[in-house]
């Protein structure tokens, strides 16, 4: 749906999370495609936060899921931290507005006390289990009498408020996975509420949407099921339908579902670990949805011209670890360096590498522009760049001799990086490699190895520099350490051989 009808309602959607934990990166990919359907149809979008679950939420979850969201560039119309015509945004400042609504269900009928025990609940779930039956409410309290439920409830025993489940054929459109219908005999009645103060999801989640003016409910495949609930909720009430699209679930490599047990899964794990807003973005947003051409970069901008809902599968959508790391170097390396520094900094702060003085800001963007082709995410900057910032490295000294080589050879290579080194009048990188390229080919003939392989002493030099057996060029590293740091570092090399 990307052109509205006159004759349509304004186009509303929510991003509805509960604040029981962090941000998940598949609520993140929720809000987004929210976002951007929000976007394409000139509608508005809502953050609500569904804090009814008071045991587990808190206040510190819903500060993080604000601040990831905009982390990513996601901004809302209305919302708890901005208010807006429909507030209050949080549940649990609505709890009037439920209590009416169930009221109404309970006058006509709609709905119940119920004051079956735990244990006699589970007792009927196993016999029905025993029979080869899907579980499902017996309706034992469905017909009790004001009386009863007068006595029972003064008598202290605990309740929960039950709706009566309609048995019929639920058909509704889903945007994404076309016809969809549901017995909702197989439900039984289910429980709304555990009493006039405290709705529960199904019961508090149709109130707000109707309520707050939501036309389209665009959300994670694992709520498919819920959507009947909801549909006779809303029936029962006199609310208008609305227009569901249920999203592809994430998963694994190997196809399992994508879970907290299987790695990270937070968004706030990415942006911590120097994943770019602008990355998470480009790929959460191919998760699940296709452009139809061969484009894979996109800007928040461009998705928000190019989505469409009609485009997203309806297959779970693989969380594929190289695909973001691949992105995430491609923004990274296209980062103006004075920003790139900027961002790796705190990292290298982190790790005790940087100390205020002792590195110019001019030296520090030498140090990252010649790390940042080797960069997955900005948290890389300290390993691949640490031995900059050390007086002195701790080289293995196995690794100093290339393939095949020994300790004699080894020495006179780095004898010889030193001695033309020393020879260089002006400091830069073409001077350096201009130099070296022509002593590698004198000290390959001198010794009667392949004339264009340069390895022979160029490794030991590299690694004498860096201290690892991958890093940038030894004439970049070089010309970055400077040539008072470049021989001092070769002259720890060699007190390696006593």
């Amino acid at each position: 749906m990307n052109k509205k009808n006159k004759s349509e309602k304004p186009v509303r959607v929510r991003f509805a999370p509960s604040p029981t934990g962090p941000l998940h990166v598949g609520g993140a990919r929720t809000a987004l495609f929210n976002y951007l359907f929000a976007k394409q149809n000139h509608g508005k979008f809502v953050l609500r936060i569904e804090d009814t679950d008071i045991k587990r939420s808190e206040q510190k979850w819903t500060d993080e899921i604000i601040s990831e969201l905009h982390w990513l560039g996601i901004n809302w119309d209305e919302g708890p931290d901005i208010g807006g015509n429909f507030e209050p945004y949080k549940q649990t400042q609505r709890l009037d507005i439920y209590e009416k609504y169930l009221k109404q269900l309970l006058s006509k009928n709609q709905a119940y006390y119920c004051f079956c025990t735990e244990e006699e609940l589970e007792s009927k779930r196993q016999e029905q289990l025993s029979r080869g039956v899907a579980p499902k409410y017996d309706g034992k309290c469905s017909h009790l009498s004001d009386k009863e439920i007068e006595n029972n409830i003064k008598e202290g025993k605990s309740s929960v408020i039950r709706f009566r489940i309609e048995s019929k054929k639920i058909r509704f459109t889903d945007l994404i996975r076309g016809e969809v219908e549901f017995d909702t005999g197989l439900l039984g009645d289910i429980v709304i509420a555990k009493d006039l103060k405290t709705p529960l999801y199904h019961f508090a989640v149709v109130v707000d949407d109707f309520a707050m003016q939501i036309s389209h409910i665009i959300r994670g495949e694992e709520h498919l099921s819920n959507t009947p609930r909801q549909i006779l909720l809303q029936q029962a009430l006199g609310f208008d339908s609305l227009t569901y699209a249920h999203i592809p679930l994430l998963l694994n490599s190997d196809r399992s579902k994508m879970s907290k047990r299987q790695g990270d899964v937070a968004l706030s794990d990415y942006h911590k670990n120097g994943y770019l807003p602008e990355a998470m973005v480009n790929f959460i947003a191919l998760l699940g949805w296709n452009p139809g051409t061969d484009q894979e970069i996109f800007s928040l901008a461009q998705l928000s011209k190019e989505f469409s809902i009609e485009k997203v599968q309806k297959a779970g959508a693989i969380f594929n670890m190289q695909k973001l790391d691949f992105l995430n170097g491609l923004y990274i390396r296209e980062k103006p360096i004075d920003k790139l520094s900027e961002l790796c900094l705190p990292y290298l702060k982190e790790a005790g590498l940087f100390v205020q003085g002792q590195v110019s800001q001019s030296k520090l963007e030498e140090i990252v522009e010649v790390s940042k082709s080797r960069m997955k995410k900005l948290s890389d900057i300290v390993e691949l760049a640490d031995f900059f910032f050390k007086d002195k490295l701790n080289i293995d000294k196995k690794m100093l001799s290339w393939k095949g080589v020994g300790e004699k050879d080894t020495i006179e290579s780095l004898t010889a990086c030193r001695e033309s080194i020393t020879n260089i009048k002006t400091w830069n990188i073409k001077n350096l490699e201009n130099n070296l390229f022509t002593i590698s080919k004198e000290f390959n003939t001198k010794k009667g190895y392949p004339e264009n392989n340069k390895g022979y002493l160029l490794w030991p030099l590299r690694v004498a520099l860096s201290g690892k057996e991958f890093s940038p060029s030894p004439f970049e590293i070089a010309n970055v350490l400077g040539k008072e740091k470049t021989l001092k570092r070769i002259d720890q090399a060699l007190e390696i051989y006593g």
